[in-house]
Protein backbone atom coordinates (compact mmCIF):
# COMPACT_ATOMS: atom_id res chain seq x y z
CA UNK A 1 0.00 0.00 0.00
CA UNK A 2 1.45 3.27 -0.66
CA UNK A 3 0.78 6.54 1.32
CA UNK A 4 -2.53 7.25 0.27
CA UNK A 5 -3.68 4.04 0.71
CA UNK A 6 -3.02 4.35 4.13
CA UNK A 7 -4.56 7.66 4.76
CA UNK A 8 -7.67 6.75 3.16
CA UNK A 9 -7.87 3.30 5.17
CA UNK A 10 -6.33 4.14 8.52
CA UNK A 11 -9.77 4.37 10.62
CA UNK A 12 -9.69 0.12 9.60
CA UNK A 13 -6.06 -0.15 9.70
CA UNK A 14 -5.91 0.78 12.98
CA UNK A 15 -8.22 -2.60 14.33
CA UNK A 16 -6.42 -5.23 15.55
CA UNK A 17 -8.56 -7.50 13.25
CA UNK A 18 -8.01 -5.61 10.38
CA UNK A 19 -4.42 -4.10 10.24
CA UNK A 20 -2.31 -4.46 7.46
CA UNK A 21 -3.23 -8.25 6.57
CA UNK A 22 -7.24 -7.57 6.85
CA UNK A 23 -6.86 -4.87 4.14
CA UNK A 24 -4.84 -6.37 1.96
CA UNK A 25 -7.39 -8.90 2.27
CA UNK A 26 -9.46 -6.68 1.18
CA UNK A 27 -7.55 -4.15 -1.56
CA UNK A 28 -7.59 -7.94 -3.08
CA UNK A 29 -11.08 -9.04 -3.37
CA UNK A 30 -13.54 -9.61 -5.78
CA UNK A 31 -17.07 -9.46 -5.04
CA UNK A 32 -20.46 -9.66 -7.21
CA UNK A 33 -23.65 -7.61 -6.05
CA UNK A 34 -26.37 -8.66 -7.86
CA UNK A 35 -28.82 -5.48 -7.65
CA UNK A 36 -28.14 -2.12 -7.42
CA UNK A 37 -31.28 -1.17 -6.16
CA UNK A 38 -32.00 -0.05 -1.81
CA UNK A 39 -29.82 -2.74 -0.90
CA UNK A 40 -27.43 -2.83 -3.47
CA UNK A 41 -26.88 0.79 -3.22
CA UNK A 42 -25.64 0.98 0.27
CA UNK A 43 -23.50 -2.25 0.39
CA UNK A 44 -21.30 -0.94 -2.94
CA UNK A 45 -20.87 2.26 -1.38
CA UNK A 46 -19.14 0.93 1.81
CA UNK A 47 -17.20 -1.93 0.14
CA UNK A 48 -16.19 0.39 -2.35
CA UNK A 49 -15.35 3.03 0.44
CA UNK A 50 -13.43 0.04 2.42
CA UNK A 51 -11.16 -0.46 -0.31
CA UNK A 52 -12.45 -4.01 -1.81
CA UNK A 53 -10.68 -4.07 -5.03
CA UNK A 54 -12.87 -5.11 -7.46
CA UNK A 55 -16.76 -4.49 -7.21
CA UNK A 56 -19.02 -6.31 -10.21
CA UNK A 57 -22.27 -4.67 -10.58
CA UNK A 58 -25.49 -6.31 -12.24
CA UNK A 59 -28.35 -4.90 -12.72
CA UNK A 60 -30.73 -4.52 -16.26
CA UNK A 61 -32.65 -1.76 -14.45
CA UNK A 62 -32.63 1.75 -15.23
CA UNK A 63 -33.44 4.66 -12.55
CA UNK A 64 -36.54 5.48 -11.85
CA UNK A 65 -37.52 8.79 -9.88
CA UNK A 66 -39.50 6.34 -7.46
CA UNK A 67 -36.09 4.61 -6.88
CA UNK A 68 -34.77 7.59 -5.19
CA UNK A 69 -36.58 7.47 -2.37
CA UNK A 70 -33.76 4.62 -0.54
CA UNK A 71 -31.28 3.95 -3.48
CA UNK A 72 -28.73 6.06 -2.60
CA UNK A 73 -26.29 5.41 -4.65
CA UNK A 74 -28.25 6.93 -7.65
CA UNK A 75 -29.20 10.78 -7.75
CA UNK A 76 -32.05 12.61 -9.93
CA UNK A 77 -29.61 13.63 -12.79
CA UNK A 78 -29.25 9.77 -13.00
CA UNK A 79 -32.90 9.28 -13.99
CA UNK A 80 -33.13 6.94 -17.13
CA UNK A 81 -29.25 5.94 -16.78
CA UNK A 82 -28.67 2.03 -16.18
CA UNK A 83 -28.23 1.65 -12.68
CA UNK A 84 -24.73 -0.06 -13.22
CA UNK A 85 -23.69 2.96 -14.40
CA UNK A 86 -25.17 5.45 -12.45
CA UNK A 87 -23.64 3.41 -9.72
CA UNK A 88 -20.45 3.04 -10.43
CA UNK A 89 -19.91 6.88 -11.38
CA UNK A 90 -20.47 7.16 -7.68
CA UNK A 91 -18.31 4.31 -6.43
CA UNK A 92 -15.23 5.53 -8.41
CA UNK A 93 -16.28 9.39 -7.21
CA UNK A 94 -15.99 7.67 -3.47
CA UNK A 95 -13.06 6.09 -4.19
CA UNK A 96 -10.86 5.73 -7.41
CA UNK A 97 -8.32 3.50 -6.10
CA UNK A 98 -10.74 0.50 -6.98
CA UNK A 99 -12.50 -1.08 -10.04
CA UNK A 100 -15.96 -1.31 -11.05
CA UNK A 101 -17.13 -3.21 -13.65
CA UNK A 102 -21.11 -2.38 -14.44
CA UNK A 103 -22.84 -6.13 -15.95
CA UNK A 104 -26.15 -4.17 -17.26
CA UNK A 105 -27.55 -7.30 -18.27
CA UNK A 106 -29.78 -10.06 -16.72
CA UNK A 107 -27.28 -13.44 -16.25
CA UNK A 108 -28.66 -16.77 -18.07
CA UNK A 109 -27.38 -19.74 -15.67
CA UNK A 110 -24.02 -20.57 -17.35
CA UNK A 111 -23.16 -17.01 -17.53
CA UNK A 112 -24.05 -16.49 -13.59
CA UNK A 113 -21.93 -19.27 -12.31
CA UNK A 114 -19.40 -18.23 -14.70
CA UNK A 115 -19.44 -14.72 -13.04
CA UNK A 116 -19.83 -16.65 -9.64
CA UNK A 117 -16.74 -18.51 -10.53
CA UNK A 118 -14.70 -15.38 -10.80
CA UNK A 119 -15.04 -13.78 -7.02
CA UNK A 120 -14.54 -14.28 -3.72
CA UNK A 121 -17.87 -13.49 -2.97
CA UNK A 122 -21.11 -12.72 -3.65
CA UNK A 123 -24.18 -10.05 -2.57
CA UNK A 124 -27.73 -10.74 -2.95
CA UNK A 125 -29.64 -7.98 -3.07
CA UNK A 126 -32.06 -8.66 -5.96
CA UNK A 127 -35.51 -8.33 -5.53
CA UNK A 128 -37.70 -11.68 -6.51
CA UNK A 129 -37.69 -15.28 -5.94
CA UNK A 130 -36.29 -16.52 -9.35
CA UNK A 131 -33.58 -14.54 -9.35
CA UNK A 132 -32.77 -15.48 -5.80
CA UNK A 133 -32.94 -19.25 -6.45
CA UNK A 134 -30.54 -18.81 -9.78
CA UNK A 135 -27.66 -17.07 -7.25
CA UNK A 136 -28.37 -19.55 -4.49
CA UNK A 137 -27.67 -22.91 -7.39
CA UNK A 138 -24.55 -21.02 -8.48
CA UNK A 139 -22.75 -20.18 -5.35
CA UNK A 140 -23.80 -23.79 -3.90
CA UNK A 141 -22.14 -25.11 -7.53
CA UNK A 142 -18.78 -23.26 -7.27
CA UNK A 143 -18.90 -22.97 -3.72
CA UNK A 144 -18.79 -19.63 -3.75
CA UNK A 145 -20.21 -17.68 0.11
CA UNK A 146 -23.58 -15.78 -0.66
CA UNK A 147 -24.58 -12.88 1.49
CA UNK A 148 -28.49 -12.79 1.28
CA UNK A 149 -30.56 -9.82 2.04
CA UNK A 150 -34.07 -8.84 2.12
CA UNK A 151 -36.61 -6.14 3.30
CA UNK A 152 -40.12 -5.08 3.17
CA UNK A 153 -42.45 -2.60 4.53
CA UNK A 154 -40.56 -2.11 8.06
CA UNK A 155 -39.10 -6.30 8.67
CA UNK A 156 -35.89 -7.65 7.02
CA UNK A 157 -33.48 -10.21 7.06
CA UNK A 158 -29.87 -11.52 6.35
CA UNK A 159 -28.20 -14.37 6.00
CA UNK A 160 -24.94 -16.16 4.46
CA UNK A 161 -24.85 -19.09 2.67
CA UNK A 162 -21.54 -21.29 2.15
CA UNK A 163 -20.53 -24.50 1.24
CA UNK A 164 -20.82 -26.33 4.45
CA UNK A 165 -24.18 -24.93 5.97
CA UNK A 166 -27.83 -24.75 4.78
CA UNK A 167 -28.44 -22.83 1.09
CA UNK A 168 -31.00 -20.70 0.38
CA UNK A 169 -33.02 -23.20 -1.29
CA UNK A 170 -33.39 -24.58 2.00
CA UNK A 171 -34.73 -21.73 4.21
CA UNK A 172 -37.06 -21.45 0.86
CA UNK A 173 -37.89 -24.88 -0.37
CA UNK A 174 -40.61 -24.26 -2.83
CA UNK A 175 -40.86 -22.48 -6.07
CA UNK A 176 -44.43 -21.59 -4.96
CA UNK A 177 -43.28 -19.22 -2.11
CA UNK A 178 -45.02 -15.84 -1.41
CA UNK A 179 -42.64 -13.42 -2.11
CA UNK A 180 -44.13 -9.11 -1.94
CA UNK A 181 -42.49 -6.88 -3.55
CA UNK A 182 -41.61 -2.71 -2.43
CA UNK A 183 -43.52 -1.97 -5.44
CA UNK A 184 -46.67 -3.78 -4.04
CA UNK A 185 -46.32 -2.96 0.00
CA UNK A 186 -43.79 -0.62 0.51
CA UNK A 187 -40.76 0.17 2.01
CA UNK A 188 -39.25 2.27 4.88
CA UNK A 189 -36.19 3.72 3.15
CA UNK A 190 -33.58 3.04 6.15
CA UNK A 191 -34.25 -0.02 6.81
CA UNK A 192 -32.66 -1.24 3.38
CA UNK A 193 -29.69 0.83 4.75
CA UNK A 194 -29.35 -1.19 7.41
CA UNK A 195 -29.65 -4.54 5.75
CA UNK A 196 -27.11 -3.39 3.33
CA UNK A 197 -24.64 -2.08 5.03
CA UNK A 198 -24.59 -5.80 7.24
CA UNK A 199 -24.54 -7.51 3.77
CA UNK A 200 -21.45 -5.18 2.79
CA UNK A 201 -20.22 -6.16 6.78
CA UNK A 202 -20.76 -9.61 6.53
CA UNK A 203 -19.12 -9.85 3.25
CA UNK A 204 -15.90 -7.82 4.57
CA UNK A 205 -15.57 -10.42 7.65
CA UNK A 206 -15.69 -13.29 5.07
CA UNK A 207 -12.90 -11.77 3.44
CA UNK A 208 -10.97 -10.46 6.64
CA UNK A 209 -11.49 -14.11 7.96
CA UNK A 210 -12.47 -12.40 10.72
CA UNK A 211 -15.23 -12.55 13.60
CA UNK A 212 -18.81 -14.61 14.37
CA UNK A 213 -20.71 -14.78 10.77
CA UNK A 214 -23.75 -15.48 10.17
CA UNK A 215 -23.82 -18.57 8.06
CA UNK A 216 -26.59 -20.76 8.54
CA UNK A 217 -28.48 -18.18 10.47
CA UNK A 218 -30.53 -15.65 9.46
CA UNK A 219 -31.04 -12.03 11.10
CA UNK A 220 -34.60 -10.87 11.62
CA UNK A 221 -34.87 -7.32 11.97
CA UNK A 222 -38.20 -5.42 13.09
CA UNK A 223 -37.33 -1.89 12.24
CA UNK A 224 -40.98 -0.34 13.35
CA UNK A 225 -40.24 -2.18 16.78
CA UNK A 226 -36.86 -1.90 16.67
CA UNK A 227 -36.51 -5.83 17.41
CA UNK A 228 -33.46 -8.39 16.13
CA UNK A 229 -33.62 -11.87 16.17
CA UNK A 230 -31.70 -14.70 15.30
CA UNK A 231 -33.07 -18.27 14.13
CA UNK A 232 -30.64 -21.03 12.83
CA UNK A 233 -31.59 -22.95 9.87
CA UNK A 234 -31.23 -26.56 9.46
CA UNK A 235 -29.68 -28.02 6.10
CA UNK A 236 -32.48 -29.44 4.43
CA UNK A 237 -31.39 -33.32 3.72
CA UNK A 238 -33.73 -33.46 0.26
CA UNK A 239 -32.46 -29.91 -0.71
CA UNK A 240 -32.73 -30.43 -4.44
CA UNK A 241 -29.63 -27.90 -3.99
CA UNK A 242 -27.47 -28.41 -1.49
CA UNK A 243 -28.15 -32.02 -0.04
CA UNK A 244 -25.93 -33.65 -2.53
CA UNK A 245 -23.04 -31.17 -2.64
CA UNK A 246 -19.88 -31.41 -1.80
CA UNK A 247 -18.63 -30.16 1.71
CA UNK A 248 -16.18 -27.56 1.48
Amino acid sequence: MDDTQLLRYSRQILLPQVGMEGQESLLNAKVLIIGMGGLGSPAAMYLAAAGVGHLWLCDFDKVDLSNLQRQIIHNTNDIDKPKVESARETLLGLNPLIEVTPLYEQLDDDALTEQVAKVDVVLDCSDNLPTRFAINQACVNTHTPLVSGAAIRMEGQISVFRGYSPCYRCLYPSDDALVETCTQTGILAPLVGIIGSLQALEAMKIIMDVGEILTGEVLLIDALNMEFNRIKLVKNKTCPVCASSEKT
